[in-house]
């Protein structure tokens, strides 16, 4: 996959190392490094699109630029209202913000003003992906400290509970589309599936892992928009690099996607990223 950007989307020359569409697709956001920090930056969606707004002086790029992280930021996401933006990084934090109704902001980097609503405190890592349940009722954040957080997105910063059970760092968390379950993977070569009625584990996959080696920055997995399947990163089939499809109903694991060259490191709504 190859992604195209305009050069004004930029953190300064420095690294970008992930990018979130807003619910309504007027805005997006990214994440990475800044000067002396992490920064988050929102922008806007229709000088992307439309090279008419893009060329218009009058119409801001960029709409926001938030420099809180004191260390790389390595995920942002929007809740599926579009009401707050999420964001994690290296300096163990999860930050939440949202858009201030206080008229008049002026500046380089206000064209709209996001402040921080509330910093989450709990990894003893890095923070390396977020995910936020349908309905937004929690907010699921996942580190190199081994665990899964859940968040109370109704009563930021309360945490409803710690998932422990993965043994190596945890990349890519993913909510099944009606919030019965939540996917994650993890360099330990597992996938597991935990129940949101008791947050205990239903199952946990690691034959379709066995054979990966080396690592990946992320491990990014995701749900089908029925939910009846999970498609997982770096997994392998006879010696090559697949995206494996685990079928809810008795987790079954008889499909994959083949014709990965490299290590597939994320699944976008089903779609597999290889790099």
């Amino acid at each position: 996959m190859k992604l195209l950007k305009p050069s004004w989307v930029n953190h300064d020359e420095k690294p970008i190392f992930s990018v979130d569409i807003h619910p309504t697709g007027k805005r997006f956001a990214t994440g990475g490094q800044g000067g002396d920090s992490g920064r988050v930056v929102v922008w806007n969606l229709n000088s992307v699109l439309y090279e008419e707004v893009e060329l218009d002086l009058n119409v801001p790029k960029m709409l926001c630029q938030m420099d809180n992280h004191l260390a790389c930021v390595n995920c942002v996401r929007w809740s599926n209202g579009g009401k707050y933006l999420a964001s994690g990084g290296d300096d163990r934090l999860v930050m939440v913000w949202g858009l201030s109704v206080v008229a008049g902001a002026t500046g380089k980097h206000k064209a709209e003003t996001w402040r921080c609503l509330s910093t989450l405190r709990g990894h003893a890592g890095d923070v390396l992906d977020l995910a936020w349940s349908p309905l937004d009722k929690w907010l699921a954040s996942c580190s190199v400290d081994n665990t899964i957080i859940i968040w109370n997105a109704e009563k930021f910063p309360e945490m409803v509970c710690v998932l422990n059970g993965h043994t190596g760092l945890v990349k890519g968390v993913a909510w099944d589309p009606v919030g019965k379950f939540l996917a994650s993977q993890s360099d330990d070569k597992s996938l597991r599936v935990w129940k949101t009625a008791d947050w205990s584990q239903e199952t946990i996959i690691t034959e379709p892992f066995e054979e990966c080696g080396g690592t990946t920055h992320v491990l990014r997995l995701s749900w089908s928009p029925d939910g009846q399947y999970v498609l997982s990163a770096h997994a392998m089939n006879g010696g090559g690099p697949t995206a494996q499809v685990v079928e809810r109903e008795g987790w079954r694991r008889d499909k994959d996607f083949v014709g990965h060259r490299k290590a597939v490191t994320c699944a976008v709504r089903y779609v597999a990223i290889k790099i």
